[in-house]
């Protein structure tokens, strides 16, 4: 488990400030990174704490540095999450989208490499939503075998939730839950996409959900 953009803070890829900071002059939550890795790492920790309780092998890998220029530097989520892969793991970055018509919102972009595909990658695009296999030309992450969850767009109520204090917990929570969720279906049922295969949709076609209210 990784929180998308955890090492390329200050540099292109950072992830998005949120429609809170960028349109509604709210200051970051953190000054030293994007309002989305805040949110990324907080939501990647509650997903390995609440799966380890419920017997999940999970593990939460975060890099030592938050700018690492090189992609294929051995520190970055991807270099980390590849060899993972290639061990026969399953590595997922969770992410936040972008607010407004850059982003899409909630759902999981399927590794490209096709022997990655899993029972999880089956019940997390059934819980939040598929995207369609190789999703804006191949990202970076799908193409070396990790998986990319998009909780929701980081705008409206979903943000608003996470940014109150006293809803932050029981959002990150929530979201948490439904994570795990998911990830405990794909460990314990059988692999079995649907008739045009996970990730199928057509490229101009949306996931089920976008910033939803949790």
């Amino acid at each position: 488990m990784m929180a998308g953009h955890a090492d390329s803070q200050a540099m292109d890829g950072s992830g998005t400030s949120g429609a809170a900071v960028d349109l509604g002059g709210a200051a970051p939550m953190d000054p030293s990174m994007r309002d989305e890795l805040y949110w990324n790492l907080l939501t990647a920790r509650a997903v390995v704490e609440l799966g380890r309780q419920s017997g999940l092998n999970i593990a939460f890998y975060e890099p030592p540095a938050r700018t690492i220029a090189e992609a294929d530097d051995p520190r970055t989520n991807w270099s980390v999450g590849r060899n993972h892969v290639a061990q026969g793991g399953y590595a997922l970055e969770i992410h936040y989208d972008a607010y407004g018509p850059d982003g899409v919102g909630s759902g999981l972009i399927p590794p490209l490499r096709p022997w990655s595909r899993s029972r999880l990658d089956e019940s997390l695009a059934a819980a939040f939503g598929p995207y369609p296999l190789g999703y804006r030309g191949g990202l970076g992450a799908p193409r070396r075998g990790i998986a990319i969850l998009e909780i929701g767009k980081l705008e409206g109520p979903l943000e608003d939730s996470l940014r109150d204090p006293q809803r932050r917990q029981a959002t990150i929570e929530a979201i948490a839950g439904r994570v795990v969720e998911a990830l405990r279906a794909g460990v314990a049922s059988p692999f079995s996409p649907p008739p045009d295969g996970l990730g199928s949709a057509p490229p101009g076609s949306s996931p089920r959900a976008s910033s939803a209210a949790w």
